[in-house]
């Protein structure tokens, strides 16, 4: 199994993936997206990061770190033995994209997007109970996440999806089996709004096939202050399926754009 990487969704910003987007995302061209965020894993390590959120409660000393870099890969390793501060579950995440001494504001009335490249081993399966991902998050302590990237049991079949919490608004669910222990393109796009003044796209890749290309319109995603994203792994030790293991994900190539 190869962790090498080719290019990702960078150089396909115009055309279909910026096609039959709600609102102002419908009249983007690549000019539009301005890019605010390129962290290299290589040089950047985990300073492209705003915060590490490795072992928040020290349950594994012995493995860390659990947030790594491994060459161009950003990397998030989860045992089965790890708990967060909460202990009915595990997390290993980054929160927000830092450019040198600061880091993104991503406000009300803005629409922004991230692309990476993203590799989910067969260990890392989806659950009975929450698994994400990828999260957006008000910062601070307590708030509910805003929009959810998940690897969720459905019916049985292992999937992933993205829903918006507020209103539990699924955009969009698709088979991950297939996706297993495979390079996948992710291209994620937010309008950021209260009440119904939001807006999300969802676009996987698998090589030069689109697997899903979602999109939802007035939805709520913004709670107060900022929306600021994280990545890495979440889950519930609430799982029935027998899904828990040791697995890992790597991420890769990671940019962030700004549609001005």
């Amino acid at each position: 199994m190869t962790t090498s990487r080719r290019a990702v969704l960078g150089a396909a910003l115009g055309g279909a993936v910026t096609a039959g987007l709600p609102g102002l995302m419908s009249q983007a061209s690549a000019a539009d997206w301005q890019l605010r965020w390129s962290p290299s894993a290589r040089t950047d390590k985990l300073r492209a990061f705003e915060t590490i959120e490795d072992d928040r409660a020290g349950s594994h000393t012995s493995a860390a770190p659990h947030i790594t870099t491994e060459g161009d890969n950003f990397r998030f390793t989860m045992h089965t033995v790890d708990r967060d501060t909460a202990t009915d579950r595990q997390r290993h995440e980054v929160t927000g994209c830092r450019t040198g001494s600061s880091s993104l504001q991503w406000k009300s009335g803005q629409t922004w997007r991230v692309t990476y490249g993203m590799f989910i081993p067969s260990t890392l399966k989806a659950t009975t109970s929450f698994t994400h991902i990828m999260q957006m998050k008000q910062p601070g302590t307590g708030s509910s996440p805003i929009v959810v990237q998940s690897l969720r049991r459905v019916n049985g079949v292992q999937t992933i999806e993205l829903k918006v919490v507020s209103g539990d608004v699924l955009v969009g669910r698709t088979n991950l089996e297939p996706l297993h222990n495979k390079w996948i393109d992710v291209d994620f796009q937010i309008r950021i709004g209260n009440g119904t003044a939001g807006s999300v796209r969802w676009i996987l890749k698998n090589g030069g096939t689109t697997v899903i290309d979602a999109s939802k319109s007035g939805v709520d995603t913004f709670l107060a202050d900022r929306v600021r994203p994280k990545w890495g792994i979440y889950r519930s030790l609430g799982d029935s399926s027998g899904s828990l293991q040791n697995c890992h994900m790597l991420l890769t190539n990671m940019r962030g754009y700004q549609l001005v």
